[in-house]
């Protein structure tokens, strides 16, 4: 991993240089009051004074809604036009902080279990992530209670370190990384004993999470569901801020009876039609089952198959949740069951 430093003011132009390279450019940006990340056309735009983005970065390799081919009917014949890589641009998001980025890793296992999704690694391809990380948290935040880190490089093709009010240390960690770079090679400086750890937020650990899915694996019957899920009222916000959640649905946007587009578009599993049979049967037909099933796919069932955790520690779901559900805390009474 090499190391470099560049001052604030020409971070500002390096990025500029990246939006006008032909790249698409997504960063943070607020509007009336609430940061997200969009498409910037100006680096003036970008916005670096929050604790975390409303909604999560995953949408550039897993849109909300997608079209995965299309097809027209002919003479008792069927023409299909598949998925076009071609069409997928060149994009960089910066800003970024250590969970989101984190975060790919078990979107890429899902994505690539038994097979290879072809939308999601071909837009994975085409993505380079410049992360920053985190000089600040909030009691939301509990990425160092799943082995994560508010200086984590892991998932980023460059990582940025604000050291001081001039600055940042700039650790480059994979050939993308170095690529982008190189787009404003003059603009960085030598990283001469230059340290990110005191500038770094502090995260308290909340719980260990070996306790946790330790025990969760055999809470299957466990009366925990009920309670925790009590006043869940099956909204699905956790899900659609989730950076790590990738339950999907499959819709026809048929055009007449000759032609159509197969869709796929964001799901949750804590929503009551997600697992509706059509026979009319439902195998989690209440919140609790629902609740459930979220808390065991990522802390149980992906670890087994995936060798990975569904959860970074960003604390969106909690903060999202209009009955206040924390994450943390529910984890938290797991391990001390």
């Amino acid at each position: 991993m090499e190391q470099k430093y560049i001052p604030k003011a020409s971070l500002k132009a390096w990025l500029t240089k990246v939006n006008d390279g032909g790249r698409r450019l997504y960063a943070p940006v607020t509007e009336n009051g609430k940061t997200n990340f969009k498409r910037v056309k100006s680096v003036d735009e970008i916005s670096m004074a929050h604790i975390q983005t409303a909604q999560s970065v995953k949408g550039v390799a897993f849109p909300r809604a997608e079209k995965l081919f299309s097809y027209v009917r002919q003479q008792g014949d069927v023409a299909l036009q598949d998925y076009n890589p071609s069409d997928i641009p060149d994009t960089v998001v910066f800003g970024l902080h250590p969970c989101d980025a984190a975060a790919f890793k078990p979107l890429s296992g899902i994505f690539g279990w038994g097979a290879q999704d072809k939308p999601f690694s071909e837009r994975m391809q085409r993505v380079t992530l410049v992360g920053v990380s985190c000089g600040r948290s909030d009691v939301f935040c509990f990425c160092t209670s799943v082995n994560g880190h508010p200086g984590s490089a892991e998932g980023s093709d460059i990582l940025l370190t604000a050291v001081g009010d001039d600055g940042y240390l700039v650790e480059i960690i994979t050939d993308k990384g170095q690529a982008l770079v190189e787009k404003g090679a003059e603009l960085f400086e030598a990283a001469t004993g230059v340290s990110k750890e005191e500038h770094l937020a502090e995260v308290p650990v909340r719980f260990s999470v070996e306790e946790v899915q330790r025990k969760i694996a055999g809470m299957f019957d466990s009366d925990i569901w009920k309670k925790q899920s009590a006043r869940c009222v099956g909204c699905g916000a956790c899900a659609f801020v989730c950076p790590a959640c990738a339950c999907f649905d499959i819709q026809e946007n048929a055009k007449g009876s000759g032609a159509g587009d197969r869709i796929r578009c964001w799901d949750s599993c804590g929503f009551s039609l997600f697992t509706l049979h059509t026979s009319g049967h439902n195998p989690r037909s209440v919140q609790s089952q629902r609740w459930r099933q979220r808390l065991l796919h990522k802390f149980c069932y992906m670890p087994q198959r995936l060798s990975t955790r569904g959860c970074t520690g960003c604390g969106r779901c909690s903060r999202a949740c209009p009955v206040d559900m924390n994450l943390a805390e529910h984890l938290n009474e797991i391990e001390r069951l």
